[in-house]
């Protein structure tokens, strides 16, 4: 599998790249999560029941519909009988610790703590990000630390992707290794393209 050159290459993966695109290392490593944990015969079944337009076939930086990887996720809970917002949790966990802290460490370096690397994804990330795809829509992270202990972050996107997100916020956590309580409050009447996450250092 290839892997992006930099870290701001891997999160513009996740990001609206004009129109519905979606970088195909986003659909290797959520294939690479399947068969790690229901196997392969689960993960070429997918691709058979969603007959996808892509044919299941994704080089890492190819442009892929985005919408083909939620049905990817809806089938999936329907034959294992997760609910798809926890499966969406768990790959965006997976995708933080996998892709991002496995191949970019240095980047972690200067980001000492989970409040910290969220605040600099509108301040520097996406400025990366921009520079290299000028056109990028790009979910908005707006973040609020109220004391040393309190964020709040909101996310609004063109995708309905607000649980993914959730499961990026809890593998942070997990990486940074903090005493960390984050709760999630839904900004779009279900449709998973805005919300509000309210994290909590408890020690």
């Amino acid at each position: 599998m290839r892997r992006c050159l930099r870290l701001p290459i891997c999160l513009a993966a996740l990001l609206q790249l004009g129109g519905a695109g979606m970088k195909g290392m986003i659909f290797t490593e959520f294939f690479d999560m399947v068969e790690e944990v229901h196997g392969l015969q689960m993960a070429e079944s997918l691709i058979d029941q969603t007959a996808p337009a892509s044919g299941g076939i994704y080089t890492a930086v190819g442009d892929y519909d985005y919408r083909e990887i939620v049905s990817y996720a809806v089938a999936l809970s329907e034959r294992t009988g997760v609910p798809l917002p926890d499966l969406l949790r768990a790959f965006g966990s997976w995708v933080f610790e996998r892709l991002f802290v496995a191949h970019y460490s240095g980047f972690f370096a200067e980001p000492r703590s989970v409040f910290e690397f969220l605040s600099s994804i509108e301040s520097h990330i996406h400025v990366e990000v921009r520079k290299l795809y000028p056109d990028a829509q790009l979910p908005r992270f707006e973040t609020d630390i109220a004391t040393p202990d309190q964020m709040r972050l909101t996310y609004r996107s063109q995708r309905p992707l607000a649980e993914f997100a959730m499961g990026l916020i809890q593998g942070c956590i997990a990486h940074y290794q903090e005493p960390i309580v984050v709760t999630m409050q839904d900004l779009s009447a279900g449709a998973g393209t805005s919300a509000r996450f309210e994290l909590t250092r408890t020690g």
